[in-house]
C-alpha cells in the first residue's frame, strides 16, 4: 500500500512539474509572436481568470480527494460515489456561474485595469471574454481529477494535466501565429485566440479523464459491491466538511494572483499620476508577465513541497511525535532555502542575459528581473509556511496572514509606484509577503512549539555558501562579457549556461564538503557522486 502511495505521489509530482515547465517555456515563442503589446493584453485577462477559476473550484477537488480517500479506507465506497455525482453537478453550476460573471463583468474589470482609454477597454474586454469560456469546463474536470486521486489513482490526473498544457500551448502559439502572420489580423484577435486556448486545453484534459473513466468504471463499480453501508451522511454534512477543509487551500492558491490583481488595478493609475501613462502598460507587462514568469520558476520547488508536506506533518502532529515533527520541519525549511536561495541569487545576477534569452534585450526588463528575483524566496516561504499551518490544523491563521499581507500591498502600492515606479510595486509585494510569512512563523512557533534555532544557523551557512557562489559566478560572468554580448539571444544562452554551471559547481562542492548536502538529501548525494565519478572514468578511458 505504501509503495502504491509513493508511486502515485511520484507520478502526480512528475506530471505537475512537467505541466509547469511547459507552462513556463511557451512564453519564449509566444513573446516573439505577439510582442509586448500582446503580452499586455494577455496578462490583463489571465489574472482575473486565475482568481475566478480558484473561486469556481473553491478548493473542492483537493478536498474531495481527501474525503473519498478517507471513506474508501473505511470501505464506505458509496459515500464517495454519492459525493462525486452531486459534485459534478455543483462544479458545472459554479463553473457556468463564474463564466457568466466574468463575461458580463469584463468591461468593468477592463476599465478598473487600464482606466478610461475606450479603445483599449474594448480590446481588454474582448480578451477577458475569450478566456472566460474555460471556466465552464475546468471546475468539472478538476473534480474528476480529485475523484481519481481519492482512489489513489494519480495517472489520470498527471496525464490530463500534461495533455491539457500541450493542447493549450499548441493552440495558443499556432492560433496567434496564424492570425498575425497568415491572415494578417489584429493583435486583439490573436490574443483572444491565445486566451481561448485555455478552453481547448481543458477539453483535451477532460477527454483524457473520460477515457480513464471508461476503462476503470468496471473496477470502480465493483468496489461498490464491497460497500459496508454502515455510514449514512447527508450531502449537507458532506459539503460542510469539504468546505471547512477546502477554504484555506483556496486562499493559499490565489495569494499570488491577488497580489498581481492589486498591481493590475492600481499600476497604470499610479503611473498616470506621475505623468507616465504612455509607458504604463508596457511597464506592467514587464512586471506582471515577463519578469513574473521567470521569477516563478524557483517557486515551483516550493509548490511541490507544500503539496507533499501536509499529510506527513499532520500525522506527526496528531500522534504527538515531537521529534518527528521537528525533524520534518527542519528538513523542509533547510531544503527549501538550500534550493531557492542560490536560484534566486543567480537569477538576479544573470538577469540581463536571462531576460534576453526569454524575450529580448531590454535594460529596463533586466533591471526589474534583477530586483524581483529575490522575491521568489518569499513566494516559496509563504507557500511552505501556509502548508505547515494546514498540517498542524491552524489553517484559520492563513486567512489572517494573507489578509494582512494584501492590506500592506494595497496600502503601499500606489505611493511606492509613484515614488519608485516598477520597483515600488516590487517593494510593496516584498513587504506584504514578509508580513504574511512573519505571522505564519509566529503561529508555527506557538502551536507546533517548533524551535527555529537549527534553521537559523543552517540558513546562515547556506547564505555564506550562496555568497561565495555569487562571487565566483560574478567573476566568470564579467569575464564572459569581454567577448560575449547579452544583447544576442544565442550568446546570452552561452553566458547563462557557463556562468550558472560554474556557480552551481561551486555551491554543490561547498554543500558536499561541508556535509550539509548529505544531511539534507541523504543517499541521493552519494548516488549522484558515484554517477559523476563513473562518468569521469568513462571519459578518461575514451580519451
Amino acid at each position: 500500500m505504501q509503495s502504491k502511495l509513493l508511486r502515485g505521489t511520484f507520478i502526480l509530482t512528475v506530471g505537475t512539474i512537467l505541466s509547469k515547465i511547459l507552462g513556463l517555456i511557451y512564453v519564449i515563442p509566444f513573446f516573439q509572436i505577439v510582442g509586448r503589446e500582446g503580452t499586455v493584453l494577455y496578462q490583463f485577462s489571465y489574472v482575473p481568470y486565475t482568481i475566478f477559476i480558484s473561486i469556481a473550484t473553491a478548493g473542492v477537488p483537493l478536498a474531495v480527494s481527501k474525503f473519498i480517500s478517507k471513506y474508501n479506507a473505511l470501505e464506505e465506497y458509496a459515500v464517495g460515489r454519492k459525493l462525486f455525482k452531486s459534485g459534478l453537478v455543483i462544479m458545472l453550476a459554479t463553473g457556468f456561474a463564474a463564466f457568466l460573471v466574468m463575461y458580463i463583468a469584463a468591461p468593468v474589470l477592463a476599465e478598473m485595469s487600464i482606466g478610461d482609454e475606450k479603445a483599449n477597454i474594448g480590446n481588454v474586454t474582448t480578451v477577458m471574454r475569450a478566456v472566460s469560456f474555460a471556466l465552464i469546463v475546468v471546475p468539472f474536470m478538476s473534480l474528476i481529477r480529485g475523484y481519481f486521486q481519492g482512489h489513489q489513482s494519480m495517472g489520470p490526473s498527471a496525464l490530463s494535466q500534461v495533455i491539457e498544457q500541450i493542447v493549450r500551448i499548441t493552440f495558443t502559439l499556432l492560433g496567434a501565429y496564424i492570425v498575425l502572420q497568415v491572415f494578417h489580423g489584429k493583435m486583439v484577435t490573436a490574443v483572444s485566440v491565445a486566451t481561448f486556448a485555455a478552453f481547448t486545453g481543458a477539453i483535451g484534459g477532460l477527454l483524457v479523464l473520460f477515457w480513464y473513466w471508461y476503462k476503470r468504471k468496471p473496477h470502480l463499480d465493483e468496489l461498490l459491491t464491497h460497500d459496508k453501508g454502515t455510514i449514512h451522511i447527508s450531502l449537507k454534512e458532506i459539503y460542510k466538511e469539504i468546505f471547512i477543509s477546502a477554504f484555506p487551500f483556496v486562499l493559499v492558491g490565489i495569494a499570488n494572483p491577488l497580489f498581481q490583481a492589486i498591481d493590475q488595478f492600481t499600476f497604470t493609475k499610479a503611473m498616470a499620476a506621475i505623468g507616465k501613462a504612455k509607458v504604463a502598460e508596457d511597464y506592467f507587462s514587464i512586471l506582471n508577465f515577463e519578469s513574473h514568469k521567470i521569477v516563478i520558476i524557483p517557486v515551483s520547488l516550493a509548490i511541490g513541497f507544500s503539496l507533499a508536506l501536509v499529510p506527513s506533518i499532520t500525522k506527526a502532529f496528531v500522534e504527538g511525535n515531537r521529534k518527528s515533527l521537528n525533524h520534518q520541519l527542519n528538513q523542509t525549511f533547510q531544503v527549501l532555502l538550500f534550493l531557492t536561495l542560490p536560484a534566486a541569487i543567480g537569477l538576479s545576477l544573470l538577469a540581463e542575459p536571462v531576460y534576453t534569452a526569454f524575450y529580448e534585450h531590454n535594460l529596463l526588463g533586466a533591471g526589474v528581473l534583477s530586483t524581483y528575483a529575490p522575491v521568489a524566496i518569499l513566494f516559496s516561504l509563504y507557500s511552505v509556511t501556509a502548508a505547515i499551518l494546514q498540517g498542524i490544523n491552524e489553517q484559520r491563521f492563513t486567512i489572517l496572514s494573507l489578509l494582512v499581507g494584501l492590506l500592506i500591498k494595497l496600502t503601499l502600492n500606489i505611493p511606492l509606484i509613484e515614488l519608485m515606479e516598477i520597483k515600488g510595486a516590487v517593494l510593496a509585494t516584498t513587504l506584504g509577503y514578509t508580513a504574511s510569512i512573519i505571522i505564519n512563523i509566529i503561529i508555527i512557533k506557538k502551536f507546533a512549539k517548533y524551535p527555529f534555532r537549527l534553521v537559523w544557523r543552517r540558513s546562515l551557512l547556506i547564505a555564506i555558501f550562496a555568497g561565495l557562489m555569487w562571487v565566483g559566478t560574478e567573476v566568470v560572468y564579467r569575464f564572459l562579457l569581454l567577448f560575449l554580448s547579452p544583447e544576442s539571444k544565442l550568446q546570452s544562452v552561452a553566458i547563462i549556461l557557463i556562468s550558472a554551471g560554474v556557480g552551481a559547481g561551486i555551491y554543490f562542492y561547498l554543500g558536499v564538503k561541508s556535509g550539509l548536502a548529505r544531511r539534507l538529501f541523504g543517499n541521493r548525494v552519494d548516488r549522484l557522486l558515484s554517477k559523476l565519478k563513473l562518468f569521469g572514468r568513462r571519459k578518461a578511458v575514451e580519451n
